[in-house]
């Protein structure tokens, strides 16, 4: 009997960051590796991928990487992933080419070339286990589920998927295809359950392709239509609408170019020859004429919107002749972001469109979509994935609905690892499974300590105190400077500042009093004292930073005349210089700090 671990790394309670991993005796299959932007209180990081600390141990276990599509939360964490493992990497052909746009943009592992394509008709031997492939519907071409056929049975990872029976060729299922894997055997079934609060259908995508249409014949400004870069679905929804009413566009953001240009050379997209333009040119069109197709920075389209109509992008100014239409449906986690920039879209004049207010655009499956995937693979065990919590229990009700027992029924966490012993899966052991967050260039160097202190900062912001000492007097050279940001106006506020600086002396003096001086034990009494004494008056907890100098660390020593060399305090020797009577002067450095 095989021995078989399932570990989600991500995608779990939570939307994006898919990661899961399947053991199968001594071979480890990573299904996905993807990324999720942050929640509101995670202060300047970029985005978060899964913590892997787990696989580093068994890195010589792991065959390879199965990507299903993609979209962020699929391939978003691959590049850093490689710089760990370097495995080779299997997708369709749209998948693999922005795989690599993806691993290109970092040097690190811009050489790295062991990608694979497969398609729906590809097998692959590894030893005991066979990883086949099926294709889904998705807002992107050549989706693929991925079946790992084992001696138990097979595990199915749906990726994310939608039944549509409009879908068009590169987009459509093999319905067929499913039922020979279900009559198969099912021992697992992973399913995408972000879609489980739709109660109703799914708007159809050729529906939504008319709405986009409908809505660009209307229009009589320029139109600023915000998507997914890597949403090849809606880009050319979006193409489509603009050439039938003689539009040109313009596309605006750090990925769209690439990804369009990459979907055209292999056949995904279509378009005109003459259609897109530059700025300066549109500029010189009237605004009936124009479309901008605003993806933003790694696609994600909301916050390049909140520049614009911030008027932070030197490019594009919004006026109150355009039309803002945002096709996507943006994460639960930018709901606020959403709001806030629909609000600051409204300040400039420009009107405001959600598709999602009239239609239900989502590329995942709702309850029917997911409980007839439940029927065709009939699982022994079921695992809902890809989603918050709440999703998953849905999803979950939905399995029960279709006759799947409860006790077969797994809602797991990050890290669970769900163990098959003796013709069962159970949750075995739990691994620590975190998040590692990105910051610019920084990979997992910001932990829960910094995000609290930049929280602490946006709330209640920072008091610098600046003191200097003469250790061997046991004095204060000068009395404590203060400097404030984002604290209380200082100005305002003199007598805060001169009582926390009488604070402050007091409390350096007394620690250089005591006999055993220690820097550590200054620098602490100084936060304690002086963040109760302000808590007391201001009812804030502001950042405190206490800066201690020194000064005379070496004491002074003059040699006269021919004398013998000189002993300093710091052990160093000095000789008197001949014919010229005066010695070297060591003065103490006087630092000064100014407000």
């Amino acid at each position: 009997m095989s021995k078989i671990k399932i570990i989600p790394f991500g995608g779990v309670r939570e939307n994006g960051k898919n990661m899961y991993a399947v053991e199968v005796d001594d071979q480890i299959f990573i299904l996905d590796t993807g990324l999720k932007y942050p929640e509101n209180e995670l202060m300047g990081i970029d985005v978060v991928i899964p913590d892997w600390e787990y696989l580093r141990e068994r890195k010589d276990k792991i065959v390879g990487v199965f990507l299903t599509h993609g979209h962020a939360d699929s391939i978003g964490a691959l590049p850093y992933f490689l710089m760990d493992f370097n495995v080779p990497v299997f997708g369709s052909e749209m998948t693999i080419a922005l795989a690599k746009l993806a691993v290109k943009k970092h040097k690190e592992v811009k050489k790295f070339n062991d990608f694979h394509v497969v398609d729906a008709s590809t097998a692959i031997d590894f030893n005991d286990v066979t990883v086949s492939f099926f294709q889904t519907t998705h807002t992107i071409p050549e989706t693929l589920g991925v079946v790992l056929e084992t001696a138990e049975g097979n595990i199915v990872y749906t990726g994310d998927f939608k039944f549509d029976q409009t879908a068009t060729k590169g987009y459509q299922t093999d319905l067929a295809r499913l039922a020979e894997i279900g009559s198969q055997g099912v021992l697992a079934l992973l399913s995408d359950s972000a879609g489980a609060g739709i109660t109703g259908a799914s708007s159809r995508e050729k529906d939504i392709g008319e709405y986009i249409k409908e809505t660009f014949k209307y229009q009589d400004g320029r139109i600023i239509v915000a998507s997914v870069a890597s949403n090849i679905m809606r880009v050319q929804q979006i193409i489509d609408a603009a050439v039938a009413v003689d539009r040109k566009i313009v596309l605006s953001g750090s990925d769209i170019e690439q990804i369009i240009n990459t979907a055209m050379d292999l056949g995904k997209l279509k378009m005109p020859k003459d259609i897109l333009i530059s700025l300066k040119e549109a500029d010189k069109l009237d605004p009936q004429q124009v479309v901008i197709l605003e993806t933003g920075k790694m696609g994600e389209p909301i916050k390049s919107l909140q520049q614009i109509a911030s008027g932070d992008n030197p490019k594009i100014k919004l006026s109150d002749q355009d039309l803002v239409f945002v096709t996507t449906t943006p994460s639960y986690a930018q709901e606020t972001e959403v709001q806030k920039t629909k609000d600051i879209i409204y300040r400039t004049g420009a009107e405001v469109k959600f598709i999602s207010d009239d239609l239900n655009p989502s590329g995942h499956a709702n309850q029917n979509d997911q409980q007839l995937m439940l029927n065709f693979m009939k699982p022994k065990n079921f695992i809902p994935i890809q989603g918050e919590y709440r999703l998953l229990d849905r999803h979950a009700e939905l399995a029960e609905e279709v006759g799947i027992a409860p006790d077969r029924i797994f809602l797991t966490n990050k890290g669970d690892v769900l163990t098959y012993d003796q013709g069962e899966f159970h949750v075995g052991e739990h691994l620590d499974v975190g998040n590692t967050m990105i910051d610019g260039t920084g990979i997992g160097d910001i932990g829960n300590i910094v995000l609290r202190d930049r929280r602490v900062l946006s709330e209640d912001g920072i008091f610098v105190v600046v003191a200097t000492i003469d250790r061997k007097k046991k004095k204060i050279v000068a009395r404590p400077q203060i400097t404030s940001r984002g604290f209380v106006f200082v100005k305002t506020n003199h007598q805060l500042m001169k009582q926390s600086a009488d604070l402050v002396e007091k409390v350096v003096q007394d620690n250089l009093d005591q006999k055993e001086f220690d820097w550590g034990h200054l620098k602490q009494d100084v936060r304690e004292k002086l963040n109760r004494f302000l808590f007391d008056q201001t009812k804030r907890h502001p950042v405190i930073l206490p800066v201690i100098m020194e000064i005379n660390q070496h004491a002074k020593k003059k040699s006269k005349g021919k004398g013998e060399a000189k002993k300093t305090d710091a052990g160093h020797k000095k000789e008197a210089r001949h014919g010229r009577g005066r010695g070297r002067k060591h003065q103490a450095e006087k630092s000064k700090q100014s407000n």
